[in-house]
């Protein structure tokens, strides 16, 4: 084990910094000899710093790379060779208009000879070139560090010069990350939003999404494919993207050996495995449905991304393997390490002789490990978050309660740790999105306050995504009536069990769940006694215009929709109903939901007469990326929630 665990935290005080602690791992990568890993941690307040350790010889994990978080990041990083590695960074250009964009950077395994992969946009491009690339394939024994990736190609003002670019939009490129020598391998095509590789270098699918006359994106996509031996492309499929919901066949990883697309496709109302051959035929077999989920995510392992399975969550994520050596693997494995169920391959040397694997369950966040197949030696490398090793955490049940229709919402409800689970007070706590669900497994913030003795639900409202479409309805915005309605039955439900102490009920949500927790109180301004919102959608109409100057426009402008629902469905437009304290928190630089949302939502509340306390955090994005304003947030959360149920600080 690379890292010791501290001792366990006892005061308030301590449990907040120790929840506000940033992961110690949050990326890791194999070589690919599979003797050396690269990790992505965090560094300092808001910073990140990009280790390498040496698992042959036993080193201590050596700093080569850092992010300031200002607010630049590391999205990942990952070996092009034995001694190169690839990394993506996110920044955000602060301006009148501040403007997101990424790049990638090559830098070898000691630190040395950095250099921009992305390819230089011209001194005389018409616009910005915001995405850098994206790496869609590495070299399949990594010797020359050659990476597929992605190049957006800006086309130039060309006044004076015959020299100048004309051409524009999405081309791949095949770079050698040592010596930076690149290749074009498919011309820049205007529309194109994805390429999809085999594995092997050759580039199998792509998609084309047109714009519209004034450059916003329309709602289908057209992928295409090309067959193993020749270069013309040939219709494979349409997805269309409407209200936050998919439909058609999404291709999502090809299979060269057995020369098939694996995508995901409806049934029955819900997302299903489907491939389909890539032969000219383009035969369909359904590979996995399940009757009352949707099957979401493809379990791929190397250097290739070799697909091996695919997994869904019910009350817990489930896996399916493909791969029978594996499957065999992972029911060892999970007999080895009884107390972390929950098991994800995160990478695999060259000859996918040794693995990489994740290990954690609801009360641990995570271990990480590499597996030699050859000695059958598993080894723990790092936890995920060292500062809350050897601390008791609680343990999360999935739950189901009745809306007032009768529909069984499910849900997880995390006890206070030797909690008897009566009588406490108790967190209701939506999730974002709304195009999102939570799932059983470790989560700090529900886990913090537990802590600090609370019970916390985080129901899977209708709205939610992982159910079908039936259940996510028209959204959790247009339908807000019945997702609000969901969340408001659970906390009656908390009620009525005895698990809620009586006037001890409060609502905590970040994102979407900070506008359900806002909302909730439009509803019934009874039902909590305060209200704890962390970048909150507050009105629906701003949330639209703040989509106005980008090229999704439309797509959000119809996922919103119009009508009667976006006053009613907006809190800051019916601040006077809500009765209970509430507490905000944002930061400035949030591109998902604009600061001024927040503000809006302040100034509502106090021409209103209600009480309100704001914290507004100055150079963080929507996540809050950071030591002290998670400190903050936590510390003035806990305190507020205390003072207004009544409790003991």
């Amino acid at each position: 084990m690379l890292l010791s665990p501290p001792a366990m935290a006892q005061t308030g005080e301590e449990i907040v910094a120790k929840f506000a602690a940033r992961e110690t791992v949050r990326g890791i990568s194999l070589s690919p000899d599979g003797s050396k890993v690269a990790i992505i941690s965090a560094a300092g307040d808001h910073g990140e710093a990009l280790l390498v350790a040496d698992l042959v010889a036993g080193s201590v994990p050596k700093q080569i790379l850092a992010a300031g978080g200002n607010p630049d990041r590391l999205r990942f990083c990952r070996w092009a060779s034995n001694t190169r590695l690839v990394c993506g960074v996110y920044m955000i250009a602060q301006g009148s208009n501040d403007l997101s964009f990424t790049r990638l950077i090559a830098v070898n395994n000691d630190g040395s000879k950095l250099q921009v992969l992305t390819g230089r946009a011209g001194s005389n491009a018409l616009g910005p070139m915001q995405q850098g690339g994206n790496v869609i394939d590495f070299g399949p024994d990594g010797s020359d560090g050659s990476v597929l990736m992605t190049r957006e190609i800006v086309p130039e003002y060309s006044t004076g010069t015959q020299l100048a670019e004309r051409r524009s939009g999405m081309a791949v490129e095949l770079v050698e990350a040592t010596t930076m020598k690149r290749r074009l391998v498919e011309q820049p095509r205007k529309g194109a939003s994805e390429y999809i590789s085999d594995g092997h270098g050759k580039v199998r699918i792509y998609g084309l999404r047109s714009s519209d006359s004034s450059g916003y994106l329309k709602s289908k996509v057209s992928y295409f494919y090309r067959l193993a031996e020749n270069r013309d492309w040939e219709p494979l499929s349409v997805l269309t993207l409407e209200g936050g919901q998919v439909s058609g066949f999404d291709p999502y990883a090809v299979d060269p050996a057995q020369n098939l697309v694996y995508g995901f496709d409806d049934k029955d109302g819900r997302r299903a495995l489907y491939s389909i051959s890539l032969d000219g035929k383009l035969t369909r077999s359904l590979v996995l449905a399940h009757p009352q989920v949707d099957v979401d995510t493809l379990i791929r392992v190397g250097r290739q991304r070799r697909v091996v399975g695919v997994s869904y969550a019910t009350d817990r994520r489930q896996a399916e393997f493909f791969d029978p050596e594996l499957r065999k693997l992972q029911t060892a494995l999970a007999k080895a390490l009884p107390k972390t169920p929950l098991l994800e391959w995160v990478d695999a040397s060259a000859d996918e002789s040794k693995l990489l694997l994740w290990a954690g369950s609801d009360s641990n966040p995570g271990i990480f490990y590499r597996y030699d197949k050859a000695k059958r030696a598993l080894e723990e490398l790092m936890p995920v978050r060292k500062e809350l090793a050897g601390m008791a955490l609680a343990t999360v049940k999935p739950v189901d309660f009745p809306a007032a229709d009768g529909t069984r919402i499910p849900g997880y409800l995390t006890l206070p740790p030797d909690s008897d689970g009566k009588n406490l007070p108790t967190i209701v706590m939506p999730h974002g999105g709304p195009g999102a669900r939570d799932e059983w497994t470790f989560d700090w913030l529900p886990q913090f306050f537990a802590a600090r003795g609370y019970a916390v639900l985080q129901p899977n409202f209708r709205g939610s995504t992982g159910y079908g479409s039936e259940w996510f309805q028209k959204n959790g915005f247009q339908s807000w009536r019945t997702a609000i309605g969901d969340v408001n039955d659970g906390g009656r439900w908390l009620l009525k069990e005895g698990i809620a102490a009586p006037g001890k009920l409060a609502i905590v949500g970040w994102s979407y769940g900070g506008y359900a927790a806002l909302q909730s109180a439009v509803l019934d301004p009874g039902l909590f006694k305060a209200i704890v919102a962390v970048a909150p959608v507050t009105d629906l109409e701003t949330l639209r215009s703040e989509s106005r100057r980008y090229v999704n426009y439309p797509l959000v402008d119809r996922f919103i929709g119009n009508g009667p629902h976006i006053r009613e469905g907006s809190p800051a437009r019916n601040a006077g109903k809500i009765k209970a304290p509430v507490l905000l928190f944002h930061g400035d630089l949030d591109e998902n939901v604009g600061v001024g949302e927040s503000r809006m939502m302040q100034n509502a509340l106090k021409d209103a007469g209600a009480k309100v306390d704001y914290v507004e955090f100055k150079n963080l994005d929507h996540q809050l990326d950071s030591v002290s304003a998670r400190k903050t947030l936590l510390g003035k959360s806990d305190a507020f929630l205390r003072a207004a149920l009544g409790l003991q600080p």
